[in-house]
């Protein structure tokens, strides 16, 4: 056995080798497609010669300078790319190690915000449940993740709360339209601001796109404009977690861009650096950072290794292949052929309850009955069967299960690099379709 703690302590994973293109190898010599970039990571699969050589001269020029003395070319840099054009109004950038890291940042900022501009007694944050926002203690509060959140509950803050996702699969009641539905989810975050009042709410945080706790949820229309509009009614803040589903996994390099709003801070991290190098970070509203300029003049929060010169180079490098190659197009038109397979081959599945997504990220749900919707015994642990099924085939996916409430249901996400083609798509088409079949075979009569 391994001295190394993995994730599972039983058993050992494979080592990969190598990586290239959308392929990784294993130490046995084996081919597998990354059809999921790791966990929705590796955007332009493995190997990019101009990230790598991007990270190799900043390696010969500069490796590290702490940030409470320098500042450093490639983080100006980044910073400049990312908000120089004040996307949206965000006019600000803040970049550490991980999107944990990410969201911890976000929700100390957006309390500093309040301190600085006078209403200290704003303590409270609203999140969803079946969310994930991070594993660290601040992030893993504000997640609704149930199964992560319970080994640790008895360490969490209680300044968090949690409303319902915008989950229509299985929330939506019979008869219940899309904008009924909105309403009603609207006007159970109003009711949880009055119950905690109003005066007392920092802000509302929520996944843009759901990731991997819900797999791959988006939004009704209407629905984060009518979550805004709480907000701005209560002068608390939107703050919008697009670790997973920002930097163009959903097809436009903020996910908010299709969501008729723009948040006041924003998490961005795996789209960002691509898994050349670990960096994630917040894009901050100028509103947000006039509040800390003009009162104390500062940010309270740091890293060691915040703003790292080499994570923000090969960040940099990232984002300007994503612009070069034009691969927020692909990632449209290869979604699109992603989308249409998945409906072909499992649409009418008996044990495929929903397909969802948006760009290159895209989920099913599966169920024991497509007409009641139930799910599959847990102890089956069916997403485990395909996950492993799909590894046999040469695919990695991306599985998880308590879908429903940290128990109950079974998911399977797909998120290749941006860089994937269509004979690349219709191969994990193939592969992850016989695992599925190959997984539901393998179930106890």
């Amino acid at each position: 056995m391994s001295h190394l703690v993995h994730r599972s302590l039983r058993a050992d994973p494979p080592i990969a080798v190598r990586g290239e293109g959308i392929y990784l190898y294993d130490q046995a010599g084996r081919e597998i497609i990354d059809g999921s970039g790791g966990a929705a990571v590796a955007c332009l699969g493995h190997g990019h010669p101009k990230v790598i050589a991007a990270i190799k001269a900043q390696l010969d020029r500069l490796t590290y300078a702490h940030t409470s003395l320098f500042s450093c070319e490639s983080a100006e840099q980044l910073a400049d790319m990312m908000v120089g054009h004040a996307p949206g109004g965000l006019t600000h950038a803040y970049f550490c190690s991980s999107g944990s890291e990410g969201n911890e940042a976000a929700l100390k900022m957006a309390r500093q915000y309040f301190l600085e501009i006078g209403q200290p007694q704003r303590t409270r944050f609203i999140a969803r449940r079946q969310s994930y926002h991070g594993n660290t203690l601040g992030a893993l509060a504000a997640g609704g993740n149930a199964m992560r959140r319970a080994p640790y509950a008895p360490l969490l803050s209680d300044a968090f709360s949690h409303v319902s996702p915008c989950y229509a699969y299985r929330d939506r009641r019979d008869g219940e339209s899309d904008e009924q539905y909105v309403a009603r989810l609207a006007a159970e975050l109003e009711a949880e601001f009055q119950r905690l009042g109003p005066q007392n709410v920092i802000g509302f945080i929520a996944e843009t796109v759901v990731g991997a706790t819900l797999g791959c949820v988006t939004a009704l229309p209407g629905y984060f404009p009518a979550m805004r509009a709480v907000c701005d009614r209560h002068g608390a803040l939107l703050i919008l977690d697009e670790v997973m589903s920002g930097m163009g996994r959903t097809g436009t390099l903020h996910a908010w861009e299709q969501e008729g709003v723009v948040p006041d801070i924003e998490i961005v991290a795996k789209g960002l650096g691509a898994g050349y190098q670990p960096i994630g970070g917040i894009l901050v509203s100028g509103r947000v950072i006039e509040g800390l300029r003009a009162g104390s003049g500062a940010f309270m929060h740091g890293h060691t290794y915040q703003a790292h010169p080499v994570a923000c180079a090969a960040a940099v490098a990232v984002q300007q292949v994503i612009a070069e190659e034009h691969l927020l197009e692909n990632v449209q038109a290869m979604g699109r052929r992603l989308e249409a397979g998945l409906t072909e081959r499992l649409g009418n599945h008996r044990h495929i309850g929903d397909i969802r997504g948006r760009g290159l990220f895209w989920a099913v749900e599966f169920v024991a009955d497509r007409a009641s919707k139930a799910v599959f015994d847990p102890a089956l642990k069916l997403h485990e069967r395909v996950k492993q099924e799909a590894y046999a085939r040469g695919l990695a996916c991306y599985p998880m299960g308590g879908t429903i409430d940290g128990k109950r249901g079974d998911h399977a996400i797909l998120a290749p690099p941006y860089i994937v083609d269509a004979a690349q798509v219709d191969a994990i088409l193939d592969h992850f379709g016989a695992a599925i079949d190959a997984a539901l075979a393998s179930l106890p009569a």
